[in-house]
């Protein structure tokens, strides 16, 4: 038994080490695409500085004096200064640690590189400090993204770490094409165009669940909702024809392409063919049928009288009417009764108010 387990240990640990070094690989590259990110922000913000320190500080009227000491401020380090403390936002660590360590790079640029190396992100980001590569390529060396550096992914996607020292350059393709080169097309979708380097991967007719054209007569399968005619093309099946009928009683059905809804009927219908008072089956309680439409019933005018109890009057509703009481009559136990004024206590009141009054 002690022999089995010490066998074990080892793997165990092996297995443990293993975890951990694929985790520190995977936040490697993640901190190598980070920090290409980080670089290529910070260009453009030199970039945004060096825009706007233009003629910075000068729009008077001496323009000889002015040209003699504009041309001394454009390449002077004070200029420099004023860009290089602009380039991070002061909560940004990773920004302001990359522009402190190499600061002395910015001076090497400004006053010996710039006119012969004018794209600062391509001397600093890719040449100098090496944390991103030129556009196309990826990984440590820059290798060429997945088609090649010029259309990565075939132009059909995107290549992981593209532009940086991290990924492993393998593509995400576009919506509609699949397959490690972007070059295949996914389900509803037929290729239109194709070699090895180049793939058009164009969307089926929506009545198509795979094809190999872009009409209804080119389906190979027809998706859920449409059926294939005799004539090999795929229409939509009205599932509003249906027997029994798919809604329920108080809705009707809306066909629509490859499907259908059940929608509510109007209030005044009991059961319908369609949306408004106009398309009811029969009326519903309250309301009657009139020139092709429902309409509500005024009860309240009808020959013989709906509130019969004395003091009640009637006011119509749609689709019913109320039975209330008149003026100076309330409700009590389904009757109306005359409103029973407030009593006051005119002896106390009286005691109260009368000063001279006998205890």
């Amino acid at each position: 038994m002690l022999t089995v387990v010490s066998e074990l240990r080892p793997l165990q640990l092996l297995s443990y080490l293993t975890v951990i070094l694929l985790f520190q690989l995977t936040d490697a590259k993640r901190d190598l695409k980070s920090a290409c990110l980080t670089c290529q922000q910070i260009t453009e913000n030199f970039n945004k500085g060096f825009e706007r320190t233009a003629k910075q500080n000068f729009g008077g009227g001496n323009t000889a004096w002015e040209e003699r000491k504009l041309s001394k401020y454009e390449t002077s380090e004070i200029r420099l200064v004023e860009i290089v403390e602009g380039l991070c936002d002061s909560s940004s660590f990773e920004c302001n640690h990359m522009v402190e360590e190499h600061e002395e790079h910015f001076e090497t640029w400004w006053f010996k590189r710039k006119t012969k190396h004018p794209d600062l992100h391509k001397w600093f980001c890719v040449e100098t400090i090496k944390v991103c590569c030129p556009k196309g390529t990826f990984g440590r060396d820059c290798s060429s993204c997945v088609g090649g550096s010029e259309r990565p992914c075939h132009g059909n996607g995107e290549c992981d770490g593209d532009g940086t020292r991290g990924g492993n350059g393998k593509c995400s393709c576009n919506h509609g094409y699949t397959g490690e080169f972007c070059l295949d097309c996914i389900e509803g979708h037929f290729s239109e165009a194709r070699n090895d380097t180049f793939s058009l991967c164009t969307e089926c007719h929506s009545s198509c669940k795979t094809c190999t054209g872009a009409t209804n007569r080119d389906c190979e399968e027809c998706k859920e909702g449409w059926e294939e005619t005799d004539q090999e093309a795929c229409v939509d099946v009205n599932e509003c024809s249906g027997d029994p009928p798919p809604c329920k009683e108080d809705q009707y059905c809306l066909n629509t392409d490859g499907s259908y809804s059940c929608k509510a009927c109007d209030k005044v219908c009991s059961g319908c063919t369609g949306p408004g008072a106009d398309q009811c089956q029969s009326c519903a309680g309250g309301y009657h049928e009139s020139e092709g439409t429902c309409k509500d019933v005024d009860e309240c005018s009808q020959p013989d009288p709906v509130c019969t109890e004395e003091h009640q009057k009637c006011i119509n509703t749609h689709g019913s009417y109320m039975c209330v009481c008149t003026g100076g009559y309330e409700e009590k136990d389904g009757k109306c009764v005359q409103t029973v004024p407030e009593e006051k206590d005119s002896e106390a009141s009286e005691a109260t108010s009368d000063p001279h009054g006998e205890l």
